[in-house]
């Protein structure tokens, strides 16, 4: 893998993971409204306005319209650039120290970092999920904030709520990233240095970085998926004049009633969309990561 420095890094990974959220936000709309569907409900006891991936994507359009499969386009962003940003530096600087190549060091190193790059976009991520939510009475699912723009919505928490308010569910998103985050990271550098062993490839080729985003993607949907349930479900929940939760107390409390009230298969509700929206969003985030070091890379060596 060539080597760049830390900061150049930032800039690559944040710029990979903005350019793959512009093809799969539709796939996070959809995987939210699953995600909120039935809360705290038994299964059968409730409607199912999404009924599938497909029937989702189309409900989805039919009401809200085609651009309402881009419904927190801009909060999402912001919250890509934002983690990855803050991840792919912070994981750089264990490469560069050396630490990723002790035992066990990528997966704690890749915790680290996607546990600060969380922190850091909790507030974008919090908006994207709540604009997300939204849409008319007869769909929705979940609470519904009301909120009208990135902005408008920032101005009402901080209103509202204050200053930590804008952190409300970050208890559930900090592990949510860690365990992607260590994930995606160890497995896809593993997952690449393995498929160039075979030779399948030539080694240069995009082709190898596409293989291990793919092996990579499997272990991140399967790991992150029930993080990324109570995650919604933490931010999208109303919350009392002092910030407090009405639903859930926090993580663990929010998984314990969703095991018990809607069963253990709740935790991987929106599975599928999950997968559709990891599965290429990592893919494509390493892949174009990847590339980019690539040619920042030699850039840096033609410059010396």
């Amino acid at each position: 893998m060539e080597t760049v420095p830390p900061a150049v890094d930032l800039v690559l990974g944040a710029s990979a993971c903005c350019l793959a959220c512009v093809f799969t936000n539709p796939l996070e709309v959809v995987k939210t409204r699953l995600q909120l569907q039935g809360e705290l409900q038994a299964r059968g006891t409730y409607p199912q306005p999404y009924r599938g991936f497909m029937a989702s994507v189309a409900a989805v359009a039919r009401v809200d319209g085609l651009w309402g499969l881009q419904k927190g386009l801009a909060a999402g962003l912001l919250y890509q650039g934002l983690m990855n940003g803050v991840r792919f530096y912070c994981y750089s600087l264990a490469c560069q120290a050396g630490l990723t190549q002790q035992p066990g060091g990528t997966v704690v190193a890749g915790a680290v970092a996607g546990a600060l790059g969380a922190f850091v976009g909790s507030p974008a991520y919090l908006i994207k999920t709540q604009l997300q939510a939204q849409t008319v009475a007869a769909m929705a699912v979940g609470h519904q904030h009301n909120h009208q723009t990135v902005l408008g919505a920032l101005e009402t928490i901080w209103r509202q709520q204050g200053l930590l308010g804008l952190w409300q569910g970050v208890g559930g998103a900090v592990p949510r990233v860690m365990v992607g985050s260590a994930a995606q990271l160890a497995t896809f550098t593993s997952a690449k240095a393995w498929v160039q062993k075979q030779q399948w490839l030539p080694e240069d080729s995009w082709l190898v970085a596409l293989a291990g985003g793919m092996i990579s993607s499997i272990a991140v949907v399967v790991a992150m998926t029930p993080f990324d349930v109570v995650s919604t479900r933490l931010y999208n929940q109303p919350v009392d004049r002092a910030g407090r939760g009405q639903l859930y107390g926090g993580l663990t409390d929010c998984m314990v009633k969703i095991w018990r009230q809607e069963g253990p298969l709740a935790l991987y509700k929106g599975l599928a969309p999950a997968y559709l929206r990891l599965g290429p969003h990592t893919i494509l985030s390493m892949l174009f990561w990847d590339e980019l070091r690539k040619l920042a890379g030699r850039a840096q060596h033609q410059g010396t």
